[in-house]
């Protein structure tokens, strides 16, 4: 198997885990606040990440890659799981999951500014489609519902993309797993002061659902996931493994009907075969 394709299987894989975040997520803030509910996922998964590196004598990051790893802890282990967290309140994990369709752009952007690279024009073509597809839908079912929740998303989508795409570049040098467990480790001492002060007094309300869910973003979200998903970005270039995010929406949505029986339209389904269209498109001009 070639570098390329061994970069998309692995982007594909960790798209795959990623998927069932927001789903979760929503479950999970039915019965925890949503900053507990970063912090704690964050806490948890850096504890794990700090075990990873310690037993597998990982080197330590230089200086210039400290700067790189703090600008992803700010994007993908703070940044992106507050605000999702806190739209979550007030929009469904359907109607967010919609807005994942727009990482795949922000991503690219990222990764011509950060990574270097140069993609052909057709592959802009394709990839400002499947954007304007998933904006345009969401734009048509209700963002008027809750200007909040809808600005929370995109502004979780900005800094995700911008996590992501340092993520993948750093991932080049440091390895793909050791970026996001080093992240987490600079995140933890902030973490775990956080998760001590935002503890709920009694867990008694608190249903398996919601444990399970953490359990999800914590361990997958926040770390398996990524171990496959920096590896992709490296192998396979940030902008053109990056439209696999284009295909989260087929999954979460499924996701969110079968666990959360939210209600998943005719129109969520033809917007993503459209999608799945232009992330073929764009992998075939990335380079």
């Amino acid at each position: 198997m070639d570098r390329s394709t061994a970069g998309w299987l692995n982007g594909f894989l960790g798209v795959l885990i990623f998927s069932g975040s927001l789903p979760a997520t929503r479950l999970a803030v039915m019965d925890f606040d949503p900053v507990f509910l970063t912090v704690a996922r964050a806490a948890i998964a850096g504890m794990i990440g700090l075990a990873l590196l310690a037993v597998l004598k990982q080197k330590r990051p230089n200086g210039r890659e400290i700067v790189s790893l703090v600008v992803v802890a700010a994007g993908v282990v703070v940044g992106f799981p507050l605000l999702t967290a806190l739209a979550l309140r007030h929009v469904t994990s359907a109607h967010s999951i919609v807005f994942i369709g727009l990482l795949p752009l922000a991503t690219a952007i990222f990764g011509v500014i950060r990574g270097g690279e140069r993609p052909k024009p057709a592959f802009w073509f394709f990839s400002i489609l499947g954007s304007a597809l998933v904006a345009g839908f969401a734009a048509n079912n209700g963002l008027s519902a809750s200007p909040l929740g809808d600005v929370l998303m995109l502004a979780a989508v900005i800094v995700c993309g911008l996590g992501y795409a340092e993520g993948g570049k750093l991932s080049r040098t440091l390895g793909g797993w050791q970026v996001i467990s080093w992240a987490l480790v600079l995140s933890l001492p902030l973490m775990i002061t956080a998760t001590i002060f935002y503890l709920p007094p009694t867990f008694a309300n608190v249903g398996m659902p919601a444990v399970l869910s953490l359990a999800y973003v914590s361990l997958f979200s926040m770390l398996i996931g990524f171990v496959f998903w920096y590896r992709g970005l490296s192998q396979g270039g940030i902008a053109a493994v990056g439209q696999l995010q284009l295909l989260q929406p087929f999954f979460g949505l499924a996701l969110a009907a079968t666990l959360l029986k939210e209600t998943v339209t005719w129109g969520m389904v033809v917007v993503t075969i459209a999608v799945i269209a232009c992330v073929a498109g764009a992998r075939r001009f990335a380079r």
